[in-house]
């Protein structure tokens, strides 16, 4: 049987409870262990430093993912209060054009009545004109002016 190797103590080994000093090749072994624990706690220092600087990475794109997002925000906000605006005054503007249509077409039918009118009146002056002329011709004759 060989002793079990339990740990060391100032260059000694620990076997069984029983102390002796370490031998060439036990305190390689060990040294080799130990190498290789540090390799280890380096590579893992390693990978925490890269997961913690791809962690500031991360926060720093989310960071601006939400400052961007919230000037798309602002500027959506923006546009839909002129849209808003550019809408209430296009109604309005819609409106006012209804009601220049609507007098322009009351004036239309005003501007035809008076038409109307004249040519009823220019008619009635006309037959008052002929008649007046037909009055004066008959008169002639009678007074025999011809």
């Amino acid at each position: 049987d060989r002793p079990v190797f339990t740990g060391h103590v100032e260059g000694h080994a620990e076997m069984e409870g029983k102390t002796r000093e370490q031998s060439t090749s036990d305190a390689l072994h060990e040294w080799r262990e130990a190498e290789r624990s540090a390799a280890v706690a380096r590579r893992g220092r390693v990978a925490a430093e890269a997961a913690a600087a791809a962690a500031r990475e991360a926060a720093d794109a989310a960071q601006a993912t939400a400052e961007a997002a919230a000037q798309t925000a602002r500027a959506a906000k923006a546009v839909l209060e002129s849209a808003s605006g550019a809408e209430q005054s296009a109604t309005r503007t819609a409106a006012a054009a209804r009601s220049v249509v609507q007098s322009r077409r009351s004036d239309v039918v005003d501007a035809e009545n008076d038409e109307a009118m004249a040519d009823v009146a220019e008619g009635e002056a006309h037959e008052r004109y002929r008649a007046a002329v037909d009055r004066a011709s008959a008169n002639n004759g009678l007074n025999g002016n011809s």
